[in-house]
This record gives C-alpha cells, structure tokens and sequence, in this order.
C-alpha cells in the first residue's frame, strides 16, 4: 500500500481550542481519523505527524523519501511565511508536496500573505477549512497516479 504523509506544523495540535473562529471546532487527531479512513479507501495509507519545531518537521521531511512516501500533505503553519530552512526542505526531496492552510492566508494579515514554501510545492490549499485537506489528498493521489503513468497534468 503506498504512502502518504500528513504533516502539520506549528500550533496545529490546539486544533478545536485555537482560535475556533478561524479554525474550527475539530481536532487535530479526529482530522488525521477522517484522512487516514478516507485514504484507506481509496488504498492508501496516511501517515500522520505534527511539530511545533522547524528542524523536526525538516526531518519528517527528509525520512518520508527515505522511506519511501509517494506524497506529502504539508500545514506549515506560521513557518510558511519564513522559514527558508523548511523551504529548502521541501526542495531538498523529491517526493511531490501539497500545501495546505485551512484560512486563506490572502485575506489575513499582510505578513501571512506571502508562502516562501509554495514555489517547492505543487500545488497550495487555502481558505477551504479542514476540507481543504480532503482536496489535497485526492490532488496529491491524482498527481501521484499521473506520474507513474507518464502524465503530470
């Protein structure tokens, strides 16, 4: 069964208590609950990992080719907008990699406006709640099934 990694960044483990007029009601483990059944499936397997720490998340990064993962679904959460070690992270890998932010960082405050990540990825999520994470993984599926048969569109 080929894999896939759920990695969230910074803060993302207050999800349901963190500012739940932005975020939502929902839990960062009943959110992993819902993506690991919906990727089961459609014969995949989800991995999940969250970090408050840059390097941790670089790591995650680095063991999910090592090991093999076909594709990553990535929160960075504040990170996005700084962290050029997470961005060269990203770039450092070859396995394709799908952003995902559950507010749309365009509408927020003007440092939250601007990804140094998005450029490594293939594609960005934003603005569509925790759905949005359910949009990455069929994305990330659809990108993954294409490249294994010669067709990246």
């Amino acid at each position: 069964m080929k894999k896939i990694l759920l990695l969230n960044g910074p803060n993302l483990n207050r999800l349901g208590k963190r500012e739940p007029e932005i975020y939502g009601h929902t839990t960062l483990q009943e959110l992993e609950t819902n993506l690991k059944e919906k990727a089961e499936e459609k014969g995949w397997q989800l991995l999940s990992a969250q970090s408050n720490h840059e390097g941790e998340m670089i790591d995650y990064i680095h063991e999910a080719e090592d090991e093999g993962v076909a594709g990553i679904i990535l929160n960075p959460g504040a990170f996005t907008h700084y962290s050029y070690a997470l961005r060269d992270g990203v770039a450092s890998v070859s396995v394709p990699v799908i952003e995902v932010h559950i507010s749309n960082i365009h509408q927020r405050e003007n440092f939250r406006h601007h990804s140094v990540i998005a450029a490594e990825t293939i594609g960005q999520i934003v603005g569509l709640g925790l759905h949005g994470y359910e949009l990455a993984l069929e994305a990330i599926i659809h990108y993954i099934k294409g490249r294994v048969q010669g067709d990246e569109n």
